[in-house]
């Protein structure tokens, strides 16, 4: 699958999911951090696999909910991006550069 600028969206989403779990492994060694660590890799890991999933859908209506699917976890990945940065437990440039 390509974008209109001819960039594969299989390869854009695996690059962003390996991103998120260097960032998780940036996080502090709190409770809080463990719990946003665990929410980042889940959703941000996600979208790519979500990707990869609806390549090989079943139909047109499969493939339409399996991005929709991919969607939903990009918009809750970042949430926990916002959260990051917000409260100050990770603002620098790379967490700001995925939200």
């Amino acid at each position: 699958m390509r974008s209109s600028r001819g960039e594969d969206i299989q390869e854009r989403t695996f690059r962003f999911g390996v991103r998120i779990v260097r960032t998780a492994n940036c996080l502090p060694r709190t409770a809080a951090g463990f719990e946003l660590a665990r929410q980042i890799i889940r959703s941000g890991t996600s979208v790519g696999a979500n990707v990869e999933e609806a390549d090989a859908a079943e139909s047109k209506d499969d493939f339409v909910h399996k991005l929709g699917i991919s969607l939903k976890q990009a918009q809750e990945t970042r949430y926990w991006l916002r959260t990051l940065i917000e409260s100050g437990i990770l603002a620098d440039e790379e967490t700001r550069a995925l939200l």
